[in-house]
Formats: C-alpha cells, structure tokens, sequence
C-alpha cells in the first residue's frame, strides 16, 4: 500500500509542477486534463502526509520514552502514544477506502425514472412523494432539476416521471435508489382509515455521452404526436411530442415536457443514451461477477429497498438493515444520512473482497 502511495505522490508532485508550466498553461485542454487529475489526487494525497506525519511523531515519542524519564513526562508521553496509534489506524482505513477502485460514474449526471408500482392512485400519489424528496435533496445541494416527461393523474399523483438531476456527483449520491420503495399509511382516497401498502420503482442511470453509446439512425424510429395532460386530454394541437423506439433493444423512449419537437428529441435521445449504457453495463458486470449481487442491491427495479411506514414516522433501508425514526424529514430530502450508511456499506464489502 505504501509504494503504491509513495507513487501517487510522486505524480501529484509532477502535476502540481505542469499545471504551472507556461507551455502546458497555453494548450486549455491538456491544462484542463492535468487539473483534474492533480484534484483527484488532492485528498488522497493529503490524507497520506498526515499518515507519514503521525509515523514520524510515533517514531519520535517511542524514542522519547526510551529515555529517563521522569514518571509526570512518562505519563504524557505513553499517552500521546496510544492517541498516535489511534489516529494511524484511522488515517491507514481512510487510505484503504480512497485507494478503492472509482466508479468512473461517480462524478456523473443522473437520469431518474419514477414509477408508480402496485396501490392504484395512491401509489401515484407516492410517486409525487418521492420525485418531492429528490426534488429537494438535489436543492439543498445547489444541484438543478431538468424535467424529461411525466404523466399526472387527476389527483396530482404521478403514473410516471422521468428527470434528469445536473450536479457534479449526482451519480455518487443516488446510484443505491434504484429499486421498489414501499409505502404503508392510510390513503386520502380511503375513507374507512385503513393502512394501506402501495409501492413506486426507482431506476438511476448516469447519464451516458455520445462517445459513449454511439445510436446509429438506421436503428431508431421516431414518432410524434401532440402532448397529454391528466387523464389523457391533449393540452396543445401540434405534434410537439416525441417517442423513440430502439429497434435492436425494443426501448421505447417518450419526452413531451417541452413545447418544441426539437428540445423533445434531444432530450428523449439523453434518456435512449442512459437506458443503452445502463444496459451495457449492467450485461458487463453480469459477465464479470457470474450476476452475483451486492449487498447493496444490483439496482435491479424489482428489488424491494426501502419501506416507508408513516403510522411509525419509520423509514426502514432493507439491504443494511438502517431505521430511521423521522420519515417527514427523510421526505423533505433529507437523505444525507442514508446515503452515507448505504456508501459506508458498500466501501466495507469492497475492502472484505481485497482481503
């Protein structure tokens, strides 16, 4: 672990000497590739001098007490020393995690797609909930919501939601949402007051560049026709609206939020990307791990993740096992909490794998 340290300082250093060199400063785009590399190795970098500095502080009071002294300055000294073992165990675990392979998607947008599952209207209604609480963590974060399409239902509820979040790590702080959220309570359509279980399905993508999955033309087809509102109305008379079916995968993608045919296509063809490459990836990593699944979950939308019970004010995650006694602010976005066990989670099992 330490050479391979020793190497990643050394590279900082050579960064830390081009980002400044005039000749690389004059070509943007070779400057911009060395900046970002040099920020990536920040942290970790950083993280290892403060390691090295302890070892030498440990170093220094090990030879400190070698010496005689007297019992007052033995004490401080034996005390120092446990806290320096103490701080080098955390620095060598926190070393451990940033040297763990990177998601490349990590620093990525996201595309989410919200749909309402089993319970009729009140899953829609669910659904509303949750694209809410998205809504309001990507706010806290300064992050921007970009509304692809969405069905309504009469009662504000949603059928389905498709919406991209643009943020630098977005991916990283939403990729463990995909799955069925499960909701108990008593619906506003139910007048007996009965507790009802009704369900909604997340699916997170990073949102996939054109070098990425090249779509050639000859294997879209492309349809239009005018926007609906709730219940089906059409709410314009022009044919604004888009759908793109991928022949070769049978992936149908609609986009009718916008008012032009062109904004419509651009967006559907984001979602097309997200959907191609969400695809590759997930058949990629079925080859590699013989479809072994985390403990996280493999983002497969049939897998039950979180249960929303509002009787108990409980919010329950189902792959570690976290409760949370405050639903109401875990629907307000905050969700800091959660996705920090989740990632907490997942950096243990990839450290148990290296052992």
């Amino acid at each position: 672990m330490l050479d391979k340290l020793d190497q990643l300082e050394e590279k900082y250093e050579e960064l830390n000497k081009l980002i400044s060199d005039p000749e690389v400063i004059a070509d943007h785009n070779r400057w911009q590739q060395y900046v970002k590399s040099h920020n990536e190795l920040q942290e970790i970098v950083g993280v290892y001098r403060q390691y090295k500095k302890v070892l030498q502080e440990l170093e220094d009071t090990k030879q400190m007490l070698k010496e005689n002294l007297d019992p007052e300055l033995k004490e401080m000294a034996e005390a120092e020393q446990r806290e320096l073992k103490e701080k080098k165990e955390q620095l060598e675990q926190q070393l451990k995690v940033l040297l763990l392979p990177k998601d490349p998607n990590d620093e990525k947008n996201v595309i989410v797609e919200i749909r309402a599952g089993t319970g009729g209207e009140e899953a829609a209604l669910f659904a509303a909930d949750l694209f809410r609480m998205y809504s309001r963590f990507a706010e806290e974060r300064g992050w921007k919501i970009d509304i692809m399409n969405t069905h309504y239902t009469d009662m504000d509820g949603i059928k389905e939601i498709v919406f991209m979040v643009v943020g630098k790590g977005a991916y990283s702080a939403l990729k463990f949402e995909s799955g069925v959220h499960r909701v108990q309570r008593v619906p506003v359509t139910e007048s007996g007051g009965r507790i009802h279980t009704s369900a909604a399905t997340v699916a997170v993508m990073p949102e996939a560049e054109e070098v990425e999955i090249e779509i050639n033309p000859n294997d879209i087809r492309i349809d239009l026709f005018c926007s609906s509102g709730p219940g089906g109305q059409s709410v314009n008379t022009t044919q604004s609206a888009v759908r793109i079916t991928h022949l070769p995968t049978g992936i149908v993608v609609s986009c009718q939020d916008e008012k032009s045919q062109h904004k419509n296509k651009d967006k559907a063809m984001k979602v097309l990307r997200a959907r191609l490459y969400e695809k590759a990836q997930r058949e990629q990593q079925e080859q590699i791990a013989g479809a072994r699944k985390s403990m996280i979950g493999s983002g497969d939308r049939s897998e039950r993740i979180r249960t929303y019970n509002f009787p108990q004010n409980r919010v329950t995650d189902h792959r570690i096992g976290l409760t949370l006694h405050r639903l109401g602010e875990v629907l307000q976005g905050r969700l800091d909490e959660i996705i920090e066990a989740l990632t907490t989670a997942e950096q243990a099992e990839k450290l148990k794998e290296l052992e």
